[in-house]
């Protein structure tokens, strides 16, 4: 039972540190189509931006909540993977005063770590396998 509780306790932080921290600010700006937002892939500022607020809003709320959990934190690896390895390449990796790697290597991190363990028997989807498949699969 320790285990489930150290799962949600890492679904909790990260998925809502992500949510709170990150995705709810993007979010408020969502209406003015910020045209300013890193294009890192060269699919355009308003693709990237709405990628971002995807992964940032939808899928680390699913994780939160532990629902379609695995799935749900492949968008955010992609993301975090783009913004340390593509957005900050340049920064360094850490830094007190600035733009660095860490804070997006410590979301994908955290994001593969989930993907690897499952969400838990305190999650949706575990209640979910349980009641449709007989058994759950986490």
């Amino acid at each position: 039972m320790m285990l489930d509780f150290g799962l949600l306790t890492l679904r909790f932080v990260f998925g809502g540190f992500m949510l709170f921290g990150h995705g709810i600010p993007k979010l408020r700006v969502f209406g003015s189509k910020p045209e300013d937002f890193p294009d890192p892939l060269g699919i355009g500022n308003l693709p990237s931006f709405y990628g971002a607020v995807g992964a940032e809003v939808v899928c680390a709320s699913l994780v939160l909540i532990g629902l379609f959990t695995r799935v749900a934190t492949l968008p955010l690896i992609f993301a975090m993977g783009v913004a340390a390895l593509v957005v900050h390449a340049n920064d360094p990796f850490f830094s007190t005063a600035g733009a660095a790697k860490e804070p997006a290597m410590l979301y994908l991190l955290g994001s593969l770590a989930i993907t690897l363990a499952g969400p838990g028997r305190l999650s949706l989807d575990f209640l979910l396998m349980r009641k449709f498949m007989g058994r759950p699969m986490v």
